[in-house]
């Protein structure tokens, strides 16, 4: 089968880069819908494609692996919630704020998004999220919002008594956070054009690093346009460098990966550097379905979920964890050393290393963790992404798509 063209269709229509996931995976999802339309060949498939919207819209589907659950990368959202409260709108303020979660997947990132800021004690009403994804199927997951076990990951599920309800099937968010997300269907290369008004926050995470560098300018101008003046930009640990590139200004938050636009030419505009480490979490009652929560008082702490940390030495892997997540580098590197020097190898110690060492600037070591990570465990999914992002930066991008063939297919189920 010549898959060239149907690769070259996916770039065109949602901006996939066919190297990113490999061809094979491409193959699989043309012949899957082949023989799911009864056709005879690639070529009446084709021809298929070329007369028929839906069918285009179920390739995309077959390509499209959404791999989310709550509260994914838990300090990016406990740095969104100090980021908002810090900026100029303290959780009284009576002026909306409005944030995009795009690929938004099956939901898991908006309801997250909701339920950092009201445990950050923003009013329900000041809260409006807009979730967008290309995937119908994962559109109508999301709206249906009953999640099962994977969604809930982590040692500290406290948010699940909080903000959901046990259903047949899982567990449902409450209708004060269901309330504040709106679903819809829509690609980011089409400019998301039906925006009237501008966003305070956009999550992009995890989808610039499956287009081409080309695709990634124009997404990368597309939420440059949708971003307000003073807004920030959450994106994937993979994506940062392509951030900087853009004029983007880094809030130095360790692991929360949140960017905002660079002064204008001529600017004396000042953006604040945030230096408050970010704070533990404190436990709220729970909040019954029905009828909404009331007004809580207001805090400027974020209630994100962290993992719960066993009782251990100073040196511990959390410990050098927490120091990374409060801005102190060398004392997590430091900790993640002794950790070594006390337990031994351990793949997670040198991933956590690695992410330590990348921060700093220090490539060339972040890199050498990262490979001693894999080396452990080759299916360690990050290391992958990092270690890949590493080597594009540095030209080998030969290197980086064989390294990011193996992280799809671990996303994919398949093995390293």
């Amino acid at each position: 089968m010549d898959v060239a063209r149907f690769e070259q269709l996916l770039k065109q229509t949602m901006g996939l880069d066919a190297a990113s996931i490999g061809s094979a995976v491409v193959q699989r999802a043309v012949q899957e819908r082949l023989a799911a339309c009864q056709l005879p060949d690639a070529q009446a498939y084709w021809e298929r494609l070329g007369s028929s919207a839906p069918e285009l819209q179920e390739l995309i589907e077959a390509v499209v692996v959404p791999e989310t659950w709550f509260f994914r990368d838990p300090a990016a959202f406990a740095a969104l919630a100090r980021l908002a409260c810090e900026d100029g709108r303290p959780p009284q303020a009576q002026t909306g704020l409005r944030l995009l979660s795009v690929p938004c997947a099956t939901g898991e990132e908006p309801y997250s998004l909701a339920m950092a800021l009201l445990d950050a004690g923003f009013p329900e009403h000041a809260l409006h999220i807009d979730a967008v994804d290309i995937s119908t199927r994962a559109l109508a997951r999301a709206q249906r919002a009953v999640y099962g076990r994977n969604s809930f990951r982590g040692n500290d599920l406290a948010f699940r008594d909080r903000y959901f309800v046990a259903t047949p099937g899982g567990h449902s968010p409450v209708d004060a956070v269901r309330r504040r997300v709106q679903f819809r269907h829509g690609n980011l290369l089409d400019g998301l054009a039906a925006e009237a008004e501008l966003y305070d926050v956009i999550f992009c995470r995890n989808v610039l690093i499956y287009f081409d560098r080309a695709t990634q300018d124009r997404a990368i101008a597309v939420l440059t346009r949708l971003l307000k003046p003073r807004g920030w930009l959450f994106v994937g640990p993979s994506e940062t460098a392509l951030l900087s590139d853009h004029g983007f200004i880094s809030a130095k938050l360790p692991l929360a990966f949140a960017f905002r636009k660079g002064p204008a030419a001529g600017s004396d505009a000042r953006l604040r550097a945030v230096q408050a480490p970010l704070m533990p979490v404190r436990k709220r009652a729970p909040v019954a379905a029905a009828p909404p929560p009331p007004a809580v008082r207001p805090r400027m702490v974020p209630a994100v979920p962290r993992a719960a940390a066993p009782a251990e030495a100073p040196n511990g892997i959390d410990r050098a964890r927490r120091l990374a997540d409060q801005g102190h580098l060398a004392d997590a590197a430091a900790h993640c050393e002794a950790h070594l020097r006390r337990h031994g190898p351990s793949a997670e110690a040198f991933h956590l290393l690695g992410l330590v060492r990348d921060a700093s600037g220090n490539a060339e070591d972040a890199a050498e963790q990262y490979r001693k990570a894999l080396y452990l465990a080759p299916d360690h999914h990050e290391a992958l992404v990092h270690l890949a992002l590493l080597l594009r930066k540095r030209g080998d991008e030969a290197g980086a798509q064989r390294l990011q063939r193996r992280a799809n297919r671990l996303q994919q189920g398949g093995g390293a």
